[in-house]
Protein backbone atom coordinates (compact mmCIF):
# COMPACT_ATOMS: atom_id res chain seq x y z
CA UNK A 1 0.00 0.00 0.00
CA UNK A 2 2.86 2.37 0.84
CA UNK A 3 4.39 1.81 -2.59
CA UNK A 4 1.05 2.48 -4.27
CA UNK A 5 0.60 5.73 -2.36
CA UNK A 6 4.09 6.87 -3.30
CA UNK A 7 3.46 5.92 -6.92
CA UNK A 8 0.24 7.92 -7.00
CA UNK A 9 1.85 10.90 -5.29
CA UNK A 10 4.67 11.07 -7.83
CA UNK A 11 2.19 10.48 -10.66
CA UNK A 12 0.23 13.50 -9.46
CA UNK A 13 3.35 15.71 -9.50
CA UNK A 14 4.37 14.41 -12.93
CA UNK A 15 0.96 15.28 -14.37
CA UNK A 16 1.15 18.81 -12.88
CA UNK A 17 4.59 19.44 -14.31
CA UNK A 18 3.90 18.18 -17.81
CA UNK A 19 0.47 19.80 -18.15
CA UNK A 20 1.95 23.15 -17.14
CA UNK A 21 4.12 23.13 -20.30
CA UNK A 22 1.56 21.58 -22.66
CA UNK A 23 2.65 17.95 -22.38
CA UNK A 24 0.70 14.82 -21.59
CA UNK A 25 3.41 13.29 -19.40
CA UNK A 26 3.89 9.88 -21.03
CA UNK A 27 7.67 9.95 -20.67
CA UNK A 28 7.22 10.70 -16.97
CA UNK A 29 4.60 7.98 -16.52
CA UNK A 30 6.79 5.45 -18.31
CA UNK A 31 9.76 6.41 -16.13
CA UNK A 32 7.62 6.02 -13.04
CA UNK A 33 6.35 2.62 -14.17
CA UNK A 34 9.92 1.52 -14.86
CA UNK A 35 11.08 2.59 -11.39
CA UNK A 36 8.18 0.79 -9.73
CA UNK A 37 8.60 -2.38 -11.77
CA UNK A 38 5.35 -2.22 -13.75
CA UNK A 39 5.27 -4.92 -16.45
CA UNK A 40 6.22 -3.79 -19.96
CA UNK A 41 2.97 -5.33 -21.24
CA UNK A 42 1.07 -2.53 -19.49
CA UNK A 43 3.42 0.39 -20.05
CA UNK A 44 2.67 1.60 -23.59
CA UNK A 45 -1.10 1.34 -23.38
CA UNK A 46 -1.41 2.81 -19.89
CA UNK A 47 0.95 5.72 -20.62
CA UNK A 48 -0.91 6.61 -23.82
CA UNK A 49 -4.26 6.52 -22.01
CA UNK A 50 -3.00 8.85 -19.28
CA UNK A 51 -1.56 11.03 -22.02
CA UNK A 52 -5.00 11.43 -23.56
CA UNK A 53 -6.56 12.92 -20.46
CA UNK A 54 -3.72 15.21 -19.38
CA UNK A 55 -2.90 16.56 -22.84
CA UNK A 56 -6.59 17.30 -23.47
CA UNK A 57 -6.84 19.34 -20.28
CA UNK A 58 -3.59 21.14 -21.07
CA UNK A 59 -4.59 21.95 -24.64
CA UNK A 60 -7.95 23.35 -23.56
CA UNK A 61 -6.24 25.74 -21.16
CA UNK A 62 -3.75 27.06 -23.73
CA UNK A 63 -6.41 27.16 -26.47
CA UNK A 64 -8.71 29.27 -24.30
CA UNK A 65 -5.81 31.63 -23.71
CA UNK A 66 -5.42 32.13 -27.47
CA UNK A 67 -2.07 30.47 -28.08
CA UNK A 68 -3.08 27.78 -30.59
CA UNK A 69 -1.72 28.05 -34.18
CA UNK A 70 -3.38 25.41 -36.36
CA UNK A 71 -1.29 26.30 -39.43
CA UNK A 72 1.82 25.04 -37.66
CA UNK A 73 0.11 21.93 -36.32
CA UNK A 74 -1.39 20.50 -39.52
CA UNK A 75 1.74 19.24 -41.35
CA UNK A 76 3.10 17.69 -38.17
CA UNK A 77 -0.15 15.84 -37.57
CA UNK A 78 -0.51 14.68 -41.19
CA UNK A 79 2.88 13.03 -40.87
CA UNK A 80 2.58 11.72 -37.33
CA UNK A 81 -0.90 10.18 -36.99
CA UNK A 82 -0.51 7.31 -39.49
CA UNK A 83 3.02 6.61 -38.25
CA UNK A 84 1.88 6.51 -34.61
CA UNK A 85 -0.69 3.88 -35.61
CA UNK A 86 1.97 1.82 -37.41
CA UNK A 87 4.48 2.17 -34.59
CA UNK A 88 1.93 0.99 -32.02
CA UNK A 89 1.24 -2.15 -34.07
CA UNK A 90 4.86 -3.29 -33.82
CA UNK A 91 5.43 -5.93 -31.16
CA UNK A 92 8.80 -5.00 -29.71
CA UNK A 93 11.14 -7.11 -27.57
CA UNK A 94 10.87 -5.98 -23.91
CA UNK A 95 14.63 -5.41 -23.55
CA UNK A 96 14.81 -3.39 -26.77
CA UNK A 97 11.74 -1.45 -25.64
CA UNK A 98 13.44 -0.54 -22.37
CA UNK A 99 16.63 0.56 -24.13
CA UNK A 100 14.78 2.79 -26.62
CA UNK A 101 12.65 4.22 -23.83
CA UNK A 102 15.76 4.91 -21.77
CA UNK A 103 17.27 6.94 -24.61
CA UNK A 104 14.08 8.95 -25.01
CA UNK A 105 14.04 9.63 -21.27
CA UNK A 106 17.52 11.13 -21.54
CA UNK A 107 16.08 13.45 -24.21
CA UNK A 108 13.20 14.23 -21.85
CA UNK A 109 15.69 15.17 -19.12
CA UNK A 110 17.39 17.59 -21.50
CA UNK A 111 13.98 19.07 -22.31
CA UNK A 112 13.12 19.55 -18.63
CA UNK A 113 16.32 21.46 -17.84
CA UNK A 114 16.35 23.41 -21.11
CA UNK A 115 15.18 27.00 -20.61
CA UNK A 116 14.29 28.61 -23.96
CA UNK A 117 14.98 32.23 -24.74
CA UNK A 118 11.58 33.90 -24.61
CA UNK A 119 12.83 36.80 -26.71
CA UNK A 120 14.10 34.58 -29.53
CA UNK A 121 12.98 35.77 -32.96
CA UNK A 122 11.96 33.59 -35.88
CA UNK A 123 15.12 32.69 -37.78
CA UNK A 124 14.05 29.80 -40.02
CA UNK A 125 11.07 30.12 -42.38
CA UNK A 126 8.31 27.62 -41.65
CA UNK A 127 8.53 24.59 -43.97
CA UNK A 128 5.59 22.24 -44.51
CA UNK A 129 7.92 19.53 -45.85
CA UNK A 130 10.26 19.68 -42.85
CA UNK A 131 7.33 19.73 -40.44
CA UNK A 132 5.74 16.73 -42.18
CA UNK A 133 8.97 14.72 -42.01
CA UNK A 134 9.53 15.57 -38.34
CA UNK A 135 5.93 14.56 -37.65
CA UNK A 136 6.49 11.17 -39.30
CA UNK A 137 9.54 10.41 -37.18
CA UNK A 138 7.95 11.56 -33.94
CA UNK A 139 4.71 9.74 -34.73
CA UNK A 140 6.47 6.42 -35.32
CA UNK A 141 8.37 6.53 -32.03
CA UNK A 142 5.28 7.81 -30.25
CA UNK A 143 3.41 4.64 -31.12
CA UNK A 144 6.44 2.38 -30.71
CA UNK A 145 7.24 3.25 -27.09
CA UNK A 146 3.99 4.84 -25.89
CA UNK A 147 4.67 8.58 -25.78
CA UNK A 148 2.91 11.47 -27.47
CA UNK A 149 6.00 13.00 -29.03
CA UNK A 150 5.61 16.44 -27.49
CA UNK A 151 8.72 16.09 -25.34
CA UNK A 152 10.73 16.25 -28.59
CA UNK A 153 8.40 18.39 -30.70
CA UNK A 154 8.45 21.33 -28.29
CA UNK A 155 12.23 21.92 -28.27
CA UNK A 156 12.26 21.45 -32.07
CA UNK A 157 9.64 24.18 -32.50
CA UNK A 158 11.52 26.52 -30.19
CA UNK A 159 14.93 25.87 -31.72
CA UNK A 160 13.58 26.43 -35.23
CA UNK A 161 11.93 29.63 -34.02
CA UNK A 162 8.50 28.71 -35.41
CA UNK A 163 6.58 29.37 -32.19
CA UNK A 164 7.03 31.07 -28.84
CA UNK A 165 6.90 29.19 -25.54
CA UNK A 166 3.13 29.29 -24.98
CA UNK A 167 2.28 28.61 -28.63
CA UNK A 168 4.61 25.62 -28.41
CA UNK A 169 2.71 24.37 -25.36
CA UNK A 170 -0.64 24.59 -27.15
CA UNK A 171 0.60 22.84 -30.30
CA UNK A 172 2.45 20.16 -28.34
CA UNK A 173 -0.62 19.37 -26.25
CA UNK A 174 -2.94 18.70 -29.19
CA UNK A 175 -0.12 16.92 -31.07
CA UNK A 176 0.29 14.60 -28.08
CA UNK A 177 -3.46 14.03 -27.77
CA UNK A 178 -3.93 13.06 -31.43
CA UNK A 179 -0.84 10.83 -31.50
CA UNK A 180 -2.00 9.12 -28.32
CA UNK A 181 -5.41 8.43 -29.90
CA UNK A 182 -3.73 6.98 -33.00
CA UNK A 183 -1.34 4.91 -30.88
CA UNK A 184 -4.13 3.46 -28.76
CA UNK A 185 -6.12 2.54 -31.87
CA UNK A 186 -3.01 0.82 -33.21
CA UNK A 187 -2.59 -1.12 -29.96
CA UNK A 188 -6.25 -2.11 -29.93
CA UNK A 189 -5.88 -3.48 -33.47
CA UNK A 190 -3.26 -5.99 -32.28
CA UNK A 191 -4.67 -6.60 -28.80
CA UNK A 192 -4.11 -4.16 -25.95
CA UNK A 193 -3.70 -4.76 -22.21
CA UNK A 194 -4.07 -1.96 -19.67
CA UNK A 195 -2.83 -2.08 -16.09
CA UNK A 196 -5.58 -3.15 -13.66
CA UNK A 197 -4.90 0.09 -11.79
CA UNK A 198 -5.16 2.37 -14.83
CA UNK A 199 -8.49 3.93 -13.80
CA UNK A 200 -7.18 5.23 -10.47
CA UNK A 201 -4.03 6.37 -12.27
CA UNK A 202 -6.23 8.28 -14.72
CA UNK A 203 -8.13 10.03 -11.91
CA UNK A 204 -4.87 11.13 -10.28
CA UNK A 205 -3.37 12.22 -13.61
CA UNK A 206 -6.46 14.28 -14.53
CA UNK A 207 -6.39 16.02 -11.14
CA UNK A 208 -2.71 16.83 -11.58
CA UNK A 209 -3.30 17.93 -15.15
CA UNK A 210 -6.00 20.36 -14.09
CA UNK A 211 -3.71 21.92 -11.50
CA UNK A 212 -0.82 22.08 -13.92
CA UNK A 213 -2.88 23.69 -16.68
CA UNK A 214 -4.94 26.14 -14.62
CA UNK A 215 -3.50 26.48 -11.14
CA UNK A 216 -1.21 29.29 -10.09
CA UNK A 217 -0.37 28.05 -6.62
CA UNK A 218 2.53 25.93 -7.83
CA UNK A 219 4.24 28.62 -9.89
CA UNK A 220 6.65 29.73 -7.19
CA UNK A 221 8.12 26.23 -6.87
CA UNK A 222 7.86 25.20 -10.52
CA UNK A 223 11.62 25.38 -11.14
CA UNK A 224 12.44 23.08 -8.22
CA UNK A 225 9.77 20.64 -9.32
CA UNK A 226 11.15 20.67 -12.86
CA UNK A 227 14.64 19.69 -11.69
CA UNK A 228 13.24 17.08 -9.32
CA UNK A 229 11.30 15.52 -12.16
CA UNK A 230 14.38 15.63 -14.40
CA UNK A 231 16.27 13.73 -11.71
CA UNK A 232 13.56 11.06 -11.54
CA UNK A 233 13.59 10.70 -15.33
CA UNK A 234 17.38 10.39 -15.29
CA UNK A 235 17.28 7.63 -12.68
CA UNK A 236 14.69 5.77 -14.73
CA UNK A 237 16.75 6.11 -17.91
CA UNK A 238 19.81 4.65 -16.14
CA UNK A 239 17.72 1.75 -14.85
CA UNK A 240 16.26 1.05 -18.28
CA UNK A 241 19.51 1.29 -20.26
CA UNK A 242 22.00 -0.33 -17.91
CA UNK A 243 20.03 -2.48 -15.46
CA UNK A 244 17.73 -4.46 -17.79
Amino acid sequence: MEVNILFLAVLFVVAIMYASVGHGGASGYLALMALFGVSTMYMRSSALLLNLFVSAVSFYAFYRAGYFRIRILIPFILGSIPMAFLGARIVIDPNLFKSILGIFLVIAVARMVYVPNKDKKEIIPFSIVIAFFIGMVLGFFSGLIGIGGGIILSPVLLLLGWTNVKETAAISAIFIFLNSVSGIIGLISVGVTFSPDVLIWAVIAIAGGLLGAYGGSFKLSILRLRYLLAFVLFLASIKLIFLT
